[in-house]
C-alpha cells in the first residue's frame, strides 16, 4: 500500500484489519522481525513550505532526504543534526526519507553541539492507529503547543503513528571545516582528550575516536575563525596534531556518521549510549572493535554474530541497541534496550492511547 496523500493514509489505517509494517525508504531494517501488510510512505512526498529567511522547512514524510539536503545546500543551509545514512552499515537498498529519519531520531556526530533530530523537529502531522489525523507543533520554535508530542514521535519507530509531514528549524552551512587528528591514544586517553576539547571555548562540533587509533576533533565556521580556533585548541590540548581541511574533513566525518569502518564486514553491530567516562571500560568488556562518537557518549561495536552484548556486559548505566544482526539473532535477542518497569508501563500506556488496536509495527520494539 502506498498512499499518495494524507486522506489516503487516513483511509488505509482506518480500514486496516491486521498489522501494518510502516516503511519509509526501506533503509533501516532495525528491530524485531515482524509480519503484516507493508505501508509505504514514499507517496507522501514534496516540500510544502521552505522559507530560507526564517530557517524553516515543512515537507512530506516520504520526501527523499537527498533532495532536501540538495535544496538546502543551494541556499547555504542544512539540517543541524547531521542525520546518519544506515544503508552502508545495514547493506540495504532504498532511499532515506524525512519520515524515516524522524522515526529513527537519526542523528550524527554534530549532536554534541547541535542536538539530536528531535531537537530540531518543530512540528509533525501523523495518523494514529485509529486512523485519526493528528497535528502538533508549528513552523517556528516559539510555537510550543504540543511540543512534547512532537519530540515523542522522534525515535518512536512508527509504533505510535504514521508520519505524513514534518517541520524543522534549519541552520546555515559553515563556510569551512577543519579536523584535528591525534594518533596513538588509548580509549581512556582519547575520551579524556575529547572531553577537554568539548569543554573548551573553541566550539568543537565533532569528537570521535576511530578504530584505527586516530582521535578526531572538528571545528566549523568562517575560515578565519576556524583557523584561529584550531590553533588555539591545539595549544590548549598540548598535543601533536595534524589537520585536514574542507572536503577531506567532510569525508572523514561522513565516514564517522555512517560507521563506514564496519561496512561490508561480517559480524553484528551494536550501539551503546553511555556516559563518556564509562565508555572505555564497557568497550573493553564487550570485546570486538569499537568506534567512539559524541566524545565517547556513543560507542559502535562490531562483535561476533549472535553475541548477546547485554549478557556480556551485565548491569550498566545506559542503553545497548542491536543495529545489525540476522533475523534469527533479532528474534532471540531484544534489539532495543529492555525498559525498566515504570518506563515500560508508560510505553504501554502511550501505545494503548495512540494505537489501541496494536497494528502499527507491532512487536518491533519489544
Amino acid at each position: 500500500m502506498r498512499p499518495e496523500n494524507e486522506q489516503d493514509l487516513v483511509d488505509v489505517v482506518r480500514g486496516a484489519t491486521g498489522p501494518l509494517m510502516v516503511r519509509g525508504g526501506g533503509t533501516r531494517g532495525i528491530g524485531r522481525p515482524g509480519a503484516g501488510a507493508v505501508l509505504e510512505t514514499g507517496g507522501l512526498s514534496g516540500v510544502h513550505l521552505y522559507e530560507p529567511g526564517a530557517l524553516t522547512l515543512v515537507a512530506g514524510a516520504g520526501t527523499p532526504l537527498v533532495e532536501v539536503e540538495a535544496m538546502l545546500a543551494a541556499e547555504g543551509q542544512r539540517l543541524p543534526f547531521e542525520p546518519m545514512d544506515h544503508r552502508g552499515l545495514l547493506g540495504g537498498p532504498g532511499e532515506p526519507t524525512l519520515g524515516g529519519m524522524v522515526a529513527a531520531n537519526a542523528s550524527g556526530p554534530r549532536r554534541v553541539q547541535a542536538g539530536a533530530c528531535r531537537d530540531s523537529l518543530i512540528g509533525v502531522r501523523f495518523v494514529d492507529g485509529t486512523g485519526a489525523l493528528v497535528k502538533n507543533g508549528g513552523r517556528v520554535m516559539k510555537n510550543v503547543t504540543g511540543y512534547d508530542l512532537v519530540k515523542l514521535m522522534a525515535g518512536s519507530w512508527g509504533t505510535l503513528g504514521v508520519l505524513s509531514a514534518v517541520s524543522f528549524k534549519l541552520l546555515p552551512r559553515p563556510e569551512t571545516s577543519t579536523t584535528l587528528l591525534v594518533g596513538g591514544l588509548g580509549a581512556e586517553q582519547a575520551v579524556a582528550l575529547m572531553a577537554a576539547a568539548l569543554g573548551s571555548p573553541w566550539e568543537v562540533t565533532g569528537a570521535a575516536h576511530l578504530p584505527d587509533g586516530r582521535t578526531a576533533l572538528r571545528i566549523e565556521g568562517f575560515a578565519a575563525s576556524v583557523a584561529y580556533r584550531a590553533g588555539a585548541l591545539s595549544q590548549f590540548l598540548k598535543q601533536d596534531m595534524t589537520r585536514i581541511e574542507g572536503g577531506a574533513s567532510d569525508d572523514l566525518w561522513r565516514a564517522v556518521r555512517d560507521v563506514a569502518a564496519f561496512h561490508g564486514r561480517p559480524g553484528d553491530v551494536w550501539r551503546l549510549s553511555v556516559k563518556p567516562s564509562d565508555a572505555p571500560a564497557l568497550a573493553a568488556r564487550a570485546g570486538g572493535e569499537a568506534l567512539f562518537d559524541w566524545g565517547g557518549g556513543l560507542v559502535w561495536l562490531l562483535l561476533a554474530e549472535g553475541t548477546d552484548l547485554r549478557a556480556r556486559l551485565g548491569a550498566f548505566a545506559g542503553h545497548a541497541t542491536l543495529i545489525r544482526g540476522s533475523v534469527e539473532t533479532r528474534r532471540r535477542i531484544a534489539p532495543f534496550q529492555p525498559e525498566v518497569p515504570a518506563i515500560a508501563a508508560l510505553t504501554r500506556g502511550l501505545r494503548a492511547r495512540f494505537d489501541p488496536r496494536g497494528i502499527l509495527n507491532p512487536g518491533l520494539m519489544d
